[in-house]
């Protein structure tokens, strides 16, 4: 099976880099990075997908290091948008610092050219139309093959795609996120737009090897996170152990039948699922190959979905800055 990004085919499974480097934790060290990433290619994943927010530069610094060797194997995705400076957190996508952005990320990259350059997040401060044509002439020089957007709504990608073709959209799409189906999904259907899914397997819990989420470290994102505070977490690891039943008594691992899932609900959809280990990374590689029924596809959506998850997928700081329409 391939779907295609921007004229290239693709496996439908690609790798998200981000936590390899930054946000669940203590990232593994860069030789075992490294290791992950080599494996990767040598499995068939042929989209990586990383941001200059993953670790400040530090994730894309890793990939241009490990993989440069290597770079005609691969399609890279990177993102622009979101600036850090010490505890504050905001949205830049004028057309300056998309320039800078591009500029960095080919030195970090170690490459004259990214496949794929998003904007991260969604800038009101900004006309879209300036943003577009700042991404526009990078394409026409030849520094970005296309563009794309990041948690943007139907109707403002619409407006993107009327100034330039939009690339590609990602946004997070899993059994217990169901947000794209309020409308993006059905706009990147209707334009052929490529509907690139991150945390798949809802940032580990789909998987069902997270048990407490007392365990994690202070510096995972995750103990932020509604859905795995202590109120809602009970609830939502029962719907995660009968997802793993269903699951096994189908040949499949839960984390398998989660990336499925969403793969199978249009051709229009790609996964990145991300990992910092190799037989997790194997396991969702073999995803897409494996035989499933309709039925199974529907009992799992019944077991998981945004009516029976208990939580938001964000905290009261981060909402505000999602512009993909929300369930009430």
């Amino acid at each position: 099976m391939t779907r295609s990004i921007s004229g290239r085919s693709l496996n439908p499974v690609g790798l998200g880099c981000m936590n390899v480097s930054w946000a669940y934790g203590a990232p593994p060290p860069p030789e075992e990075a490294a290791k992950l990433l080599h494996r990767a290619l040598d499995l068939g994943c042929d989209h990586l997908d990383t941001a200059r927010i993953y670790g400040g530069g530090q994730n894309e610094a890793l990939i241009g290091e490990t993989l440069k060797g290597r770079r005609s194997e691969f399609f890279l995705a990177s993102k622009c948008g979101i600036t850090v400076d010490g505890p504050k957190r905001g949205v830049d996508c004028s057309p300056e610092s998309i320039d800078a952005a591009i500029e960095k990320s080919l030195e970090l990259l170690q490459t004259d050219h990214i496949d794929l350059y998003y904007m991260h997040r969604f800038d009101p401060k900004v006309p879209i139309a300036d943003s577009i044509g700042a991404l526009a002439r990078a394409i026409e020089a030849g520094k970005i093959g296309a563009y794309g957007v990041s948690e943007w709504s139907s109707a403002h990608i619409r407006e993107a795609h009327e100034v330039h073709p939009v690339g590609a959209v990602q946004t997070e799409y899993s059994l217990w996120t169901r947000n794209v189906e309020l409308g993006v999904l059905a706009v990147c259907e209707e334009l052929n737009i490529p509907l690139v899914a991150f945390s798949p397997v809802g940032r580990g819990a789909l998987g069902g090897v997270l048990r407490d989420p007392a365990t994690l470290e202070d510096t995972d994102l995750r103990t932020k996170m509604p859905r795995f505070n202590a109120q809602n977490w009970p609830a939502n690891l029962a719907l995660v152990d009968r997802l793993a039943e269903l699951a096994q008594a189908n040949g499949l691992t839960a984390a398998q039948l989660a990336l499925r899932w969403v793969l199978e609900q249009s051709d229009v959809i790609h996964v990145i699922p991300g990992t910092t280990k190799i037989e997790h990374l194997e396991e969702n590689m073999a995803a897409a190959a494996l035989p499933l029924n309709a039925e199974v596809l529907a009992q799992a959506g019944q077991i998981i979905n945004h009516k029976t998850v208990a939580g938001h997928r964000y905290h009261d700081a981060i909402i505000p800055t999602i512009d993909t329409e929300d369930f009430a």
